[in-house]
């Protein structure tokens, strides 16, 4: 076991406490995942992200990680999106779901070991709902739907503070609809009685008779089914914390008498003009819009990963331009201490990496900061930069920064460390540059530069002779 002590703030508890794994060796975690009716924004991305760098830090301390991100593939957005395309739901959801997992690919985000989708677990949701009727803590409505009762529940409201009082006050009305608003606490559907005009051909048999589940159940079965009855860590952005999260633990709970979540962890939003990214306010970018921009998943990864979870991130290509830039000084740092060549027996970094090591680990352990990590990093770079400007770094200490930078990112997820291959016409001019600034030939020289440059390379003259890398 570490050394280090990972802290996460608690939004349940509203405090940070310590992160072990309740059967001893493996931390069991529940991540949301993506409702699969469009592509997922970046703003869904800043989620995913910080999902992805809690599972990187526990296993950078040592932890084993057994998660589970929930593909959304049926609720009213999907079913909607279905009806309207005329095709059976899968053929609609089919194609986002894949663009979901080229996405994660390209923002360096860890495969999840289950990526369950609902529309596999409605087995599991039935069984639910059955006890919770048997139990009378659910009901049918009128509508024949099946419906939560949440004056059944006297902890209701203990993650989002809700007034319960009030909540129990609003218990006799009910929301069918998958996701409401505070202003709309009520008994929440589990099961939805089916409706030719709103379901089309979409629906399932059930004891209830025909319909689908409610979004809240969903989670919930699936959970239970792959994770246990109770388990470590559940994550998602701060606007699921209500209804949605407030709902998994009522039914959960009800059915198995046990505790569901003993940690939670909810990242806050990506602003843009100080409003929440969203589709239904329209100032939204999706991962491919970015991408047609110029900038690359590691650029994006880093502009999303570079500020504390639990603060709003402001979204501007400024500050996307920025991410890169800063993203950039890094890697020329790697490139840099690729080109030292010479052998001597002198070891100099190892203090330098000590400190920055422990730094950068105390800064995760303390709810994730990322941005004093980052902070470390930065300080390390500058201080070996200087051992490398007085030339006191040789091939054995730089060998050994590049394995401590690459330890590192196995938290951060941005870095290369694969030289680029350049093509062979710009190497040629390069190379007919380096012979023309010998012959004194600085037209000639200053023309080759220039055609490289329009080529989208540009040079670096380093103590170690001259380089291209892309713009």
């Amino acid at each position: 076991m570490t050394q280090y002590i990972l802290k996460l703030f608690n939004t349940q508890t509203r405090k940070k406490e310590e992160i072990l794994p309740s059967d001893g060796k493996t931390i069991r975690m529940y991540t949301c995942g993506p409702t699969i009716y469009d592509y997922a924004h970046i703003g869904n991305f800043r989620t995913y992200v910080f999902e992805d760098l809690l599972r990187r830090t526990l296993k950078f301390f040592g932890f084993e990680v057994m998660q589970v991100m929930n593909i959304t593939d049926v609720d009213d957005k999907t079913i909607k999106g279905a009806i309207k395309n005329k095709v059976p739901l899968k053929t609609f959801t089919d194609p986002f779901k894949k663009a979901f997992f080229e996405d994660l690919k390209i923002l360096n985000i860890e495969p999840a070991e289950f990526y369950p989708e609902a529309t596999a677990y409605i087995g599991e949701m039935i069984k639910i709902i059955q006890d919770l009727l048997k139990k009378e803590i659910a009901y049918v409505g009128l509508d024949k739907s099946i419906y939560f009762s949440i004056g059944k529940f006297p902890n209701y409201g203990k993650l989002s503070r809700l007034n319960l009082k009030e909540l129990q006050a609003g218990a006799s009305m009910r929301v069918i609809a998958d996701e409401y608003d505070k202003e709309s606490v009520s008994d929440f559907v589990l099961w939805k009685s089916y409706d030719s005009v709103r379901d089309g051909d979409i629906y399932w048999d059930s004891p209830f008779g025909k319909g689908r589940p409610g979004w809240h159940i969903e989670c919930s079965a699936m959970s239970l089914k792959l994770l246990g009855h109770t388990i470590d860590i559940h994550c998602g952005g701060i606007d699921n914390m209500f209804p949605h999260h407030e709902n998994e633990i009522a039914q959960s709970e009800c059915y198995t008498s046990k505790s569901f979540v003993l940690h939670w962890a909810h990242s806050e939003h990506l602003i843009v003009d100080g409003k929440k990214m969203s589709k239904s306010l329209g100032n939204f970018f999706t991962l491919r819009d970015i991408l047609k921009k110029g900038y690359s998943g590691p650029q994006i990864r880093y502009m999303l990963l570079h500020t504390h979870y639990k603060s709003n991130l402001n979204f501007t290509f400024d500050g996307l331009a920025g991410a890169k830039n800063t993203l950039q000084r890094i890697l020329d740092f790697i490139n840099r201490l690729k080109t030292i060549k010479e052998e001597q027996e002198v070891c100099v970094v190892t203090p330098f990496i000590q400190r920055c090591k422990d730094e950068f680990s105390l800064a995760l352990a303390d709810d994730l900061n990322i941005s004093s990590a980052l902070a470390s990093l930065f300080d390390f770079v500058r201080d070996i930069n200087v051992l490398c400007d007085d030339k006191k770094i040789f091939k054995k200490d730089a060998i050994r920064v590049l394995e401590f930078l690459a330890d590192l990112d196995k938290v951060i997820g941005c870095l290369s460390f694969n030289d680029e291959e350049v093509p062979q016409n710009i190497q040629e001019a390069l190379d007919k540059r380096q012979i023309a600034r010998k012959e004194k030939n600085f037209k000639k020289a200053d023309e080759l530069r220039q055609y490289i440059e329009s080529l989208g390379y540009i040079i670096e003259d380093t103590p170690q002779g001259a380089r291209v890398k892309k713009k």
